[in-house]
């Protein structure tokens, strides 16, 4: 872990646009809304012309954003993490706690903003002392949320960014983006296929999330840069939320990553579970219809002790 309070930071993809980098990954990552794959729902349409899987086009679809001081503490820190909430998904989960904003394309049917809206929004969030930029559910939005990055970097962008997803992540994306997001924060769902297909509507998600979170770790590592105030400046932070019964699988996938990625890397382990959207009303998911017992929190907290290891490793680990 290293402290950088001695020396100034500069975000990564500040050195990309100076070289004139970023410009061309973002004309890369553009590229791919043509025939999109840009998440690995590869829907193959042309966003250019209409609707993708997600229910998004071309253009960025932000629900809202502002300073939010709920997320991790090295994430939030004093000043706030600056989110910009993008609209719209590529899961479909049952238990979707933001489901008016991640499942209802129709409601932001008229709310898709251009780069130069989009950026001015980044430079607000830098200018309210937001310690970084934090890019929810980015997966399907991730070329429009790039070209917005290169008008606001012209214009003095230079916080951190976090790239705040899922886990049902592209790895031809990531490969694009390296050097330009900071903090990786993925989710990591379900160890098994079957609970990702009943519960969020695709058929391969531990594959897609671990190739996903492999390739974060290749490009940054398990390697904590801190700055002054104890934020985290570049990263990765793994978040997985316990569900009921076992369904989330954490004891693989808590292995998994041990064993073949690294036993130090930082876990956010969540018991913020609740029944929401679709479970109180459907009787096929009366397994997920009540929140976490202690015990099952305990059983997580001990699997995560029993495999990793580090000082950094229970930063959310804690009872509700």
């Amino acid at each position: 872990m290293t402290t950088t309070a001695a020396r100034a930071f500069r975000a990564g993809y500040v050195r990309l646009a100076r070289s004139g980098e970023l410009e061309e990954r973002a004309r890369k990552l553009d590229a791919l809304l043509a025939d999109c794959r840009v998440c690995p729902r590869e829907c193959r349409v042309d966003r250019r012309l209409e609707l993708g899987d997600c229910g998004t086009g071309a253009a960025a679809v932000v629900a809202s954003w502002g300073p939010h001081h709920g997320e991790e503490p090295v994430i939030s820190g004093s000043r706030g993490s600056g989110t910009v909430f993008l609209a719209n998904c590529n899961l479909r989960c049952v238990f979707c706690q933001n489901h008016d904003i991640s499942q209802r394309p129709g409601a932001f049917g008229g709310r898709a903003v251009g780069d130069e809206e989009l950026a001015a929004i980044y430079l607000e969030l830098q200018d309210r002392g937001c310690h970084n930029l934090n890019w929810v559910s980015p997966s399907h939005q991730v070329p429009q949320l790039v070209r917005a990055l290169v008008v606001a970097a012209r214009r003095g962008l230079a916080i951190p960014i976090v790239y705040n997803s899922n886990g049902y992540d592209s790895v031809e994306v990531l490969e694009l983006l390296e050097g330009i997001v900071d903090i990786w924060m993925p989710d990591l769902k379900y160890a098994d296929p079957a609970a990702g297909r009943r519960l969020s509507g695709v058929d391969d998600y531990p594959q897609r999330a671990r190739a996903a979170i492999a390739e974060m770790h290749r490009q940054i590592g398990g390697a904590w840069e801190l700055g002054p105030e104890g934020e985290l400046r570049r990263g990765l932070l793994l978040r997985m939320l316990v569900l009921p019964n076992g369904l989330a699988g954490t004891e693989a996938s808590l292995e998994w990553l041990a064993t073949t990625l690294s036993p130090t890397v930082a876990v956010s382990l969540l018991a913020q579970y609740r029944p929401a959207h679709r479970v109180p009303q459907v009787p096929e998911l009366a397994d997920l219809d009540r929140p976490i017992s202690r015990d099952e929190w305990r059983q997580a907290v001990a699997a995560l002790e029993r495999h990793m290891r580090g000082e950094r490793h229970q930063v959310q680990a804690v009872w509700g």
